[in-house]
């Protein structure tokens, strides 16, 4: 009876995923970004999804082992690393979690704070990293890489051609590290706080990766497979809630209503997805929309959203409780 279980188990999973690929092979809207050249030379066709599950099971589809560069995916795992160095109070003090309905790469703050809106736009990232390089110094970006690869279950490595790139051309993000400093969001040099945050969006990662980064925050901190506890767990709740309001840059609000679940955006062409205490799931597309976000990767979590029933207020709540029947 285990072994038809898992079967069955499997199957849904595979024919799900599969089909919200499919769903999406064909699209080919959107382009690769460009602001960073570096990001030009990517394979346009690329794309492949993962599913990793709270029980350590992995679900895989298309170009699943490509590498790309982790972006502004980085961003809600910096930040649920700041929560725990510096602690709520302070990353409160330094950027808020309002949504701002800006680009990600906007010069504005919140009028009502002269702060950050929140740390899934570039300025909040940016204050973010200035939390970590306060508080670890020349550190930082080793406990960063070193907590990153615990949930992704590899050793992650650092794309230096990208980290140029964005080191050559990062201007506009420059000008945001001195504006926060003149409003003292940042108590270290703007030099500082941005090599750490050029350093974090050039990680490497696959699909696979990503998913199980994912699944490590659905596991409230801990890699579901080799049990490291990359993540505190008080952090991941915060993070995640965040990620559902602020997560797909100023197509947030969008997301929150077609898919439901929390997510984070790249222009690398990432997206971590996080059904909590079940799934993360991941896709990689490079061709991007006006807004920065995967084309087929948007699409097709809402193929899979609407299969599952993942969406947070489903009425019937058959994402719950079909899901969690199946990874037991």
């Amino acid at each position: 009876m285990l072994q038809d279980t898992s079967k069955i188990r499997d199957r849904e999973f595979e024919d799900a995923l599969e089909r919200a690929f499919l769903s999406q092979l064909d699209n080919n809207d959107g382009a690769v970004a460009d602001y960073i050249p570096e990001l030009t030379k990517t394979n346009p066709s690329n794309f492949g999804m993962a599913i990793a599950t709270t029980t350590g099971h992995i679900y895989q589809v298309g170009d699943v082992k490509a590498k790309f560069t982790i972006q502004s995916v980085s961003k809600a795992f910096a930040f649920c690393l700041a929560l725990e160095v510096a602690g709520p109070e302070l990353v409160a003090s330094r950027v808020g979690v309002e949504p701002s309905g800006d680009p990600f790469n906007a010069i504005v703050f919140d009028p009502q704070t002269n702060r950050p809106f929140n740390p899934m736009v570039n300025a909040g990232a940016i204050a973010v990293a200035g939390i970590l390089y306060e508080h670890l110094g020349e550190d930082s970006f080793q406990f960063m890489m070193d907590r990153f690869s615990s949930a992704a279950g590899h050793q992650l490595d650092l794309n230096e051609e990208v980290f140029r790139s964005e080191h050559a051309t990062g201007h506009r993000n420059r000008a945001i590290a001195h504006l926060l400093l003149a409003n003292d969001a940042l108590a270290v040099p703007p030099d500082d706080a941005l090599d750490l945050y050029f350093r974090q969006c050039s990680i490497n990662v696959t699909a696979t990766e990503l998913a199980w980064m994912g699944a490590t925050f659905a596991n409230m901190g801990t890699n579901p497979v080799n049990r490291e506890a990359a993540f505190d767990l008080a952090a991941v709740r915060n993070t995640l809630a965040v990620m559902f309001t602020c997560g797909m840059y100023d197509y947030a609000g969008h997301w929150a209503y077609d898919v439901g679940i929390p997510a984070k955006s790249g222009v690398g062409g990432g997206i971590v997805g996080v059904v909590n205490r079940q799934l993360g799931i991941a896709s990689y597309s490079p061709l991007l929309d006006a807004k920065g976000n995967s084309v087929r990767g948007v699409g097709a979590f809402k193929v899979l959203a609407d299969h599952f029933g993942l969406h947070a207020f489903d009425c019937t709540n058959v994402g719950s409780s079909f899901i969690a029947s199946l990874i037991r």
